[in-house]
């Protein structure tokens, strides 16, 4: 998406070179009958929407990208696999209970990755900026997520994961808060820690990530990184695909301009 400036890249993003992101879902809701359509696969201006993402991550200095993958497993971490240029580590991560809630999908990277590590999902596009705020964020023992205040902006609110906060610190999360000021982007700085409270968060043996940041907030361990004018987009519905297309193909003009 919008390129970085150069001096955005400090030193201290080094500390983090691996990157988590879930893509196990079927994506029902964006693939309708269409039996073998792979979501993250899904072309934004002739594009997969997995390359921007993966693209993102690249310029950000991650080395090595963990894709749990779920629903045709095989077919999506091979396609992916072709968009991961030599030198830069990738690894899929299958998780068999993809049919349960995202939060059972981190678990399947528990024992993957060796240090903070930054997590995302497939199917959002982002500002590269998004990513060089939480890589930047001061205290990598604390889970820190990228949260955008403007409300009025958000493509699909009643969808959208909503975050209360007070201060820097979330002290609520849920689809159906009722007093919010901030929105869930999908993007966050994890500390290893994260994976003990999924654990405890995995009720009937399932959970979301909702569920697991709730329980860190409750602790006053859930940093939020407020985005500020940077862009982002969930791609969960055929109207949101529509929206996102728009948006690139306008931002892409005016960059070429």
């Amino acid at each position: 998406m919008t390129p970085r400036p150069e001096s955005a890249l400090l030193p201290q993003q080094k500390q983090v070179s691996e990157a988590v992101i879930l893509m196990a879902g079927s994506g029902s809701r964006l693939r309708g009958a269409h039996n073998t359509f792979l979501k993250p696969l899904v072309p934004i201006l002739g594009r997969p929407l997995i390359s921007y993402t993966v693209d993102a991550l690249l310029r950000a200095g991650i080395k090595k990208i963990n894709a749990v993958v779920g629903f045709e497993g095989e077919r999506l971490s091979t396609a992916v696999m072709r968009l991961i240029p030599s030198g830069i580590e990738f690894c899929a991560i299958k998780n068999p209970e993809w049919q349960k809630l995202n939060g059972i999908s981190l678990l399947a990277a528990k024992d993957r990755v060796a240090a903070p590590f930054l997590l995302t999902m497939s199917d959002h596009l982002f500002d590269d900026v998004i990513i060089d705020l939480l890589l930047n964020s001061p205290d990598r023992g604390l889970l820190n997520v990228a949260v955008d205040r403007k409300l009025d902006s958000i493509f699909d609110l009643d969808d959208a994961m909503k975050l209360q906060t007070r201060e820097d610190r979330v002290v609520a999360i849920g689809k159906n808060l009722r007093a919010y000021d901030a929105i869930d982007t999908g993007l966050f700085i994890c500390p290893l820690e994260i994976f003990e409270y999924f654990e405890r968060a995995r009720q009937h043996d399932d959970c979301s990530l909702a569920d697991g940041v709730r329980l860190m907030a409750e602790e006053k361990r859930v940093r939020a990184v407020d985005i500020g004018d940077a862009w982002w987009q969930d791609v969960d519905t055929p109207e949101m695909l529509q929206r996102a297309e728009e948006v690139v193909l306008k931002r892409t003009k005016s960059t070429v301009r």
